[in-house]
C-alpha cells in the first residue's frame, strides 16, 4: 500500500542538526493528507511512497519548528513560580498577548525565573531522516479526529 490521503503512516525517525549531531529519534504515526500532523515538506517527501521507503530532507526553521520569537522569553518573580518545577521543566503560562503557551524553565537565579516559550529547536535548521514502518487505511474515527490513534499515535 502506498501513502496517500487518509492513510495512517508509522515512521522510525531521526532528527539531526546541520553538523549531523543527533537531536531526537523514535517512532511516530501520523494521518497523511494535509492534517498538519507532520511537517508539510516531510509529508510531501512521503506522498506516494510505500512500506520500507527511507528518505531524508533538510528543513529550514520556517519549515520545521519556526524562527525564535524573543517575545516568548520571559522573566517572572520566583514568588509566582509553582513549587517543585525545576530547570528543564515545563509549565503553562500566557504570552504577552494573552495566549496560553507552554514555557520551558531555562534558569532560576535569585528572585527570578527565566522561561522560554519557543520550541527548543526553534531557529535551527534540521535534517529529518525516516523509514516507513507501516502504512494502513485510516479509520473513519481517525479521519474525523484528524490524527492517528493507537501505538505511536494519539491516545484518548
Amino acid at each position: 500500500m502506498n501513502i496517500t490521503k487518509d492513510t495512517a503512516v508509522t515512521l522510525a525517525y531521526k532528527v539531526t542538526d546541520e553538523k549531523g549531531a543527533a537531536l531526537d529519534s523514535g517512532h511516530l504515526s501520523y494521518l497523511h493528507g494535509g492534517y498538519d500532523n507532520i511537517f508539510p515538506k516531510v509529508e510531501a517527501l512521503l506522498d506516494g511512497q510505500g512500506l520500507g521507503f527511507s528518505g531524508a530532507i533538510g528543513l529550514a526553521p520556517v519549515d520545521a519548528f519556526g524562527e525564535r520569537d524573543e517575545s516568548l522569553v520571559q522573566t517572572i518573580p520566583k514568588s509566582e513560580f509553582p513549587p517543585g518545577v525545576k530547570v528543564g521543566g515545563q509549565l503553562r503560562g500566557r504570552t504577552p498577548d494573552g495566549r496560553e503557551q507552554v514555557f520551558n524553565v531555562l534558569k532560576i537565579k535569585g528572585p527570578v525565573v527565566m522561561l522560554d516559550g519557543n520550541h527548543p529547536l526553534a531557529g535551527k535548521t534540521i535534517r529529518f531522516q525516516c523509514k516507513v514502518t507501516a502504512v494502513r487505511i485510516a479509520s473513519a474515527e481517525e479521519i474525523t479526529h484528524r490524527h492517528v490513534h493507537g501505538e505511536h499515535g494519539h491516545h484518548h
